[in-house]
């Protein structure tokens, strides 16, 4: 944020009252002045995303206000803050979400209406940044949102990728992966911050000799740099005047051009090396197949972490002459094992930069940071070459490889002659190549270590990272995901918004969900179930709509919906609701059985690489291509993939989804958020008790979850003594009966073999247990059908889940986190008399 000025500065800046102002007037004239002095358009000529344009500018600068604001308070007070480092962030589009912040969506409403213009129209012309894949980028846009509407000094670092992680089109059924160029159009969100442009080093050598104490000195020299600019987002609180920021950084080359290689006539190699440097922040997660894919993803990691990491003391600097408050006022968070870096690149800065002495070099870096694990699957801890590593970061290992002796120092002492103990906990693994894991190295050098749910921690303790456990068992902590009720109920859902707050007669819950659970009585309540039916119905009728409109799709809005949407892969099991699909299908088509009329939605994206998933996504679509030809069934029985699905989507699915698919095998899904979002917009779960499903369940009782499947325990003890799909296939007429059907091309007439390796890989091996617990989904299926057909039953579950939806809101968890773990406190920004008055209109 603006850093120029120090807070005791004497040069005032009379802000006029267009930019602040929050009258309908003072919004009414920012809007007309940007559309002429930014889009330089009458509001004749103006096109609608030059509108979009003028309200967002106009928005923004009364952000701005409140964001410079913020940063003098931090600044003055010396506050302490967290530093949030995430390889992705998935904020979804910001205006709407800005105007509810400020409280000044109706007002903007009702301003473009007197001009013909409708704002929700206007709405649709932002891009929607695809800077993550899924719920991890998604928890990180939601505790930004958090943090801020709690008043807690925060900075959010990550990378500005220019083309996102990828446009997903759906080709003959196939995923394709297009550049998505949510820049093209401009973002007047972001201001570039160039004076605090950041030089990152890669490869070279390092200089040793021996300082005048005699303490070994190192100094590394790097054989190449890249430019890391900062571009930074103003993020703001629900109602507050906290906005504090995001700062996303993109690469640029140390030399834009070679003048002399140009005119020698080698116009491709005079600007080679400018690509190479830049694309480093092209796409999000690169596919890593290729030895080049690996280099370019760890260059990714520690760009963004080297840049964060001289960021964090530059600030730190402008305050202080020396480093004595250090841990007193930095603390980082480490979102998953992607900025694990960070502990060595700390190190290099305190011992290498700042001379600071080994062991209290090490005890700052534990005090500072805090780890946070997102996965339980052992591939996604992430491992890199030691030769890759030493080449592009020769410094960093060298600190790595001190780390890891002292440590094994440490476990030796602790268990001495427990060589395998040892190799287990090693930062180093002695494989061929030898690799290093990134996982460990934070665990080592984090003061605190938490999961994601209850099950996901207890899981790490015993499964993952045991020994660790053991070792330092007061590290470990739990903090249950959230997710924002601003966006995922206020902003996506406000019909219902307007029926709570009508309900419990206050806004409060907006803040402190928890307030829902005052609803509870009126599960019981004819009239307000009734409410919630018509709620529901206007919002499945609203994205039947959309999906005409946009993508020429017809669905029936009034059978149940059933909804699967999240990143394609193996474990998150797809593919058995597509199976289900098909048995579905099977009865009605075979057998004369006519189920309740029921809409399969599917949507999420598969990593490049992943050519299994890839797999699943063609079959579905497949699938769902001959229900559609099928004069017999198309009319009860409809499946749609939705393609290229992101936030947007997801606020027009998730509040029409009747059931929310979260199916993953138990012991894999970490915790979750989608399952959050549902239960918060009235959908029933179908789930295992997995990650954070447990803790719904729990909430809402047993009575208003569809469970099923093998619980995590029984499933390690079935892989302990031996998983035999086959055994699982003889005892399932309805899943073979499936089976069959796929292996015979049915679904794939043009080529009858193309998904005959998806039927081998489950009847000879099915690694994530689908034959075991196919049907005990079937059965639950059922009972949710039924359920579904008695509307009294169903509409009472779904006001109990809304009700009981107040404990997974992300300010429950990021108030534990900034108790538990961070020890930040809020801070009241005060803005300076008559700048921002107070909206004559709320929303």
């Amino acid at each position: 944020m603006p850093e120029n000025n120090p807070p005791d500065s004497k040069i005032e800046v009379r802000v006029e009252d267009d930019r602040t102002g929050m009258s309908p007037s003072a919004v009414r004239r920012a809007v007309l002045d940007h559309l002429q002095f930014t889009r330089a358009k009458n509001l004749q000529d103006a096109h609608d995303i030059d509108i979009y344009q003028a309200v967002a500018h106009a928005v923004r600068d009364r952000l701005v206000y409140r964001w410079m604001a913020t940063s003098r308070t931090y600044q003055r007070h010396d506050v302490r803050r967290m530093y949030y480092l995430s390889a992705e962030y998935l904020p979804g589009r910001r205006l709407a979400s800005s105007l509810l912040s400020l409280g000044i969506f109706e007002l903007a409403k009702d301003e473009l209406a007197r001009f013909g213009l409708d704002l929700n129209q206007i709405l649709e012309e932002e891009p929607d940044p695809g800077l993550g894949n899924g719920g991890l980028g998604r928890l990180a846009a939601c505790f930004m949102d958090s943090l801020a509407t709690l008043n807690l000094p925060a900075w959010g670092y990550g990378i500005r990728y220019e083309f996102g992680i990828f446009r997903q089109a759906i080709v003959d059924g196939w995923q394709v992966e297009k550049p998505d160029e949510w820049l093209s159009s401009g973002n007047p969100w972001e201001i570039a911050r160039p004076e605090f442009a950041v030089a990152v080093g890669f490869c070279g050598h390092v200089d040793t000799w021996s300082g005048r104490d005699g303490r070994p000195r190192a100094r590394w020299v790097p054989g190449e740099h890249v430019i890391g600019l900062p571009y930074d987002t103003p993020i703001p609180g629900y109602r507050t005047d906290t906005v504090n920021t995001l700062r996303l950084w993109a690469a640029r080359a140390s030399e834009e051009f070679d003048l002399a290689v140009f005119n020698d006539g080698d116009y491709r190699r005079a600007v080679e090396q400018k690509a190479l440097s830049e694309s480093i922040s092209k796409v999000l997660y690169p596919k890593d197949s290729s030895p080049e894919g690996k280099e370019l993803r760890l260059r990714q990691q520690y760009f963004f972490v080297a840049c964060s990491i001289a960021d964090i003391f530059r600030r730190y600097h402008k305050g202080h002459d020396d480093l004595s408050r250090l841990v007193d006022t930095v603390t980082i968070q480490l979102n998953d094992t992607h900025p694990a870096i960070t502990i060595a690149e700390l190190m290099r800065v305190l011992v290498d930069d700042h001379s600071v002495s080994w062991d209290e070099a090490w005890a700052m870096t534990v005090a500072i940071c805090g780890y946070t694990n997102h996965t339980l699957l052992p591939e996604a801890l992430e491992r890199w070459s030691l030769p890759l590593f030493e080449r592009l970061l020769p410094r960093h290992l060298q600190i790595i490889y001190q780390i890891n002796y002292d440590f094994l120092q440490e476990v030796h002492v602790r268990w001495p002659g427990d060589n395998d103990r040892k190799a287990r906990m090693s930062i180093i693994e002695e494989s061929d190549p030898k690799q290093i894991r990134m996982a460990n190295l934070a665990v080592i050098g984090s003061h605190s270590i938490n999961g994601v749910a209850v099950l996901h921690t207890r899981l790490l303790r015993e499964r993952v990272l045991p020994d660790f456990a053991e070792l330092w068992p007061d590290r470990f902590n739990n903090k249950t995901n959230g997710v924002t009720p601003r966006r995922w109920l206020l902003q996506c859902n406000l019909p219902l918004a307007q029926a709570i707050t009508d309900r419990l007669g206050h806004r409060r819950w907006i803040t402190d969900l928890d307030s829902l659970s005052e609803l509870a009585p009126l599960a019981q309540d004819p009239a307000f179930l009734d409410q919630l039916r018509d709620i529901k119905q206007t919002a499945k009728d609203s994205l039947a709509r959309h999906l005409h409109k946009t993508l020429g799709v017809s669905i029936d809005p009034s059978t149940l919906f059933d909804v699967q949407v999240k990143r394609i892969h193996e474990y998150k099991r797809q593919l058995m609701l597509c199976l289900y699909v098909i048995h579905l299908y099977r009865r009605m088509k075979m057998e004369g059985q006519a189920p309740i009329g029921r809409t399969v939605l599917f949507g999420g994206k598969a990593a490049p690489g992943y050519v299994r998933a890839k797999q699943h996504i063609k079959l579905i679509n497949d699938v769902a291509s001959i229900i559609d030809r099928d004069p017999d069934v198309r009319d009860r029985l409809k499946v749609y993939f939705l393609p290229n699905y992101n936030v947007s989507m997801a606020e027009r699915v998730i509040p029409a989804a009747d059931l929310s698919e979260q199916i993953s095998l138990a012991g894999k899904e970490a915790s979750g958020t989608g399952n959050m979002k549902f239960q918060m917009n009235g959908a029933l779960t179908i789930g295992t008790l997995d990650g954070a499903n447990i803790e719904i369940r729990q909430a809402v009782g047993e009575d208003a979850f569809f469970d099923f499947g093998l619980r995590a325990d029984q499933v390690l003890a079935l892989r302990q003594q031996g998983y035999h799909p086959e055994r699982f296939l003889a005892e399932s007429a309805e899943l073979s009966g499936a089976l069959d059907l796929i292996d015979s091309g049915y679904f794939s007439p043009d080529d009858p073999g193309l998904h005959r390796e998806i039927v081998r890989d489950l009847r000879q091996h099915d690694p994530f247990m689908i034959c075991a617990d196919f049907d005990s989904y079937r059965r639950c299926q059922e009972r949710a059908a039924q359920t579904w057909s008695d509307g009294s039953q169903w509409w009472s579950l779904t006001a109990t889940n809304i009700a009981m939806s107040g404990h997974f809101s992300s300010d429950r968890t990021i108030s534990e986190y900034a108790e538990d773990i961070w020890k930040l406190r809020p801070q009241k920004i005060r803005l300076q008399p008559d700048k921002a008055r107070k909206p004559t209109k709320t929303q």
